[in-house]
């Protein structure tokens, strides 16, 4: 019998990926979905799919009840559903924290803990605790987030290290890219439409990961079996704040670009408006009081060294690379 995973936000930026190289290398891979997901990138034939309501208990309970008793518990969970950005900040505690929290607490009710529980978390849990001194994010360095989302995803990983002799894994990716991931589209478009954006004055030192390596990551603790570990992950390198949009650019052809430095107080009033028109409209922004925190954030730098040594973590795609394969993605599919 092929080894089961479930990928919980499979219908995510990320998720998405995860589900297509796990069924690349034989699993048997559920997706877990919100009854409103779309299966657009999920279109595989031997794909289960399983509806999890993670806001309500007793339907939680009963549908991962029903799951086991059919094909019986995961061998695997990658637990990638969450929120990254809400018209209402409570939403982060709810979705990112509360709800794992009720996921967990229901798997060990029915007796359905996986051999590993892989958590993508995120860098953002540390918040700016190194701007001033300039060093590198590690491991054991003690989070301090100031954004709604990197708390309630620190709260998360808390809880589960609380319970003894849980299998957890945590992955604190940087900012992840790639093919249809949405924020950095916006990014894209604003170039495109000969505008660019850098925030501050002061320098600031950005780190990325390509979807694809972080995946690569997913799969390596898998197969390194590792247990009770947290890795930070980048794709190694350090970038300024206009590289970015310098290989955006360079992808676009290089269009006519004007560009434009905008002072923090500015940024913070634009992102509180934007933040103000979101919870007027009901619909997220991009552009909010946590993105202004972490767009303010002067120094992104992490210790990817554990990763490495520990899985055999090896990166490949730089920022050139994977800023590359991203465009000629949004231009294919027409978004640009």
């Amino acid at each position: 019998m092929a080894t089961s995973i479930l990928v919980t936000g499979a219908s995510g930026f990320i998720g998405s990926f995860i589900v297509q190289e796990a069924l690349r290398r034989q699993f048997s891979v559920c997706a877990g979905l919100r009854r409103t997901s779309s299966k657009r990138y999920l279109q595989e034939k031997k794909l289960r799919f399983l509806e999890l309501d993670f806001a309500h208990p007793n339907e939680l309970r009963a549908q991962l009840s029903g799951y086991k008793g059919t094909y019986n518990k995961f061998d695997y969970i990658i637990h990638c559903c969450g929120t990254t950005k809400t018209t209402n900040k409570n939403e982060f505690d709810k979705v990112n924290y509360l709800q794992t929290r009720y996921f967990i607490d229901t798997l060990r009710e029915l007796n359905m803990v996986p051999k590993q529980f892989i958590f993508i978390s995120t860098l953002s849990v540390f918040g700016p605790i190194h701007d001033k001194d300039g060093e590198e994010l590690k491991e054991r360095d003690t989070p301090d987030p100031n954004t709604f989302y990197g708390l309630s995803k620190l709260k998360a990983e808390l809880y589960i290290q609380s319970i003894p002799g849980f299998p957890y894994i945590f992955l604190r990716p940087t900012g992840v890219y790639g093919p249809r991931e949405q924020d950095y589209f916006v990014l894209a478009r604003t170039i495109k439409n000969h505008f660019d954006f850098s925030v501050g004055f002061k320098k600031q030192e950005l780190t990325f990961i390509y979807v694809a390596d972080l995946v690569q990551a997913v799969f390596a603790c898998i197969e390194k079996r590792v247990c009770r570990r947290t890795y930070l992950l980048s794709d190694g390198n350090v970038y300024s704040s206009r590289d970015f949009s310098y290989l955006i650019k360079k992808e676009l052809g290089n269009p006519f670009v004007i560009h434009l430095k905008c002072p923090l107080f500015i940024l913070k009033a634009v992102s509180l408006l934007a933040e103000f028109i979101a919870k007027r409209s009901g619909k997220p922004s991009t552009l909010n009081s946590d993105k202004y925190k972490i767009m303010k954030q002067r120094n992104w730098r992490c210790d990817i060294n554990p990763a490495i040594s520990e899985l055999g973590y090896t990166p490949e795609y730089n920022l050139e690379r994977g800023v590359k394969e991203t465009m000629e993605w949004y231009k294919n599919e027409g978004w640009l």
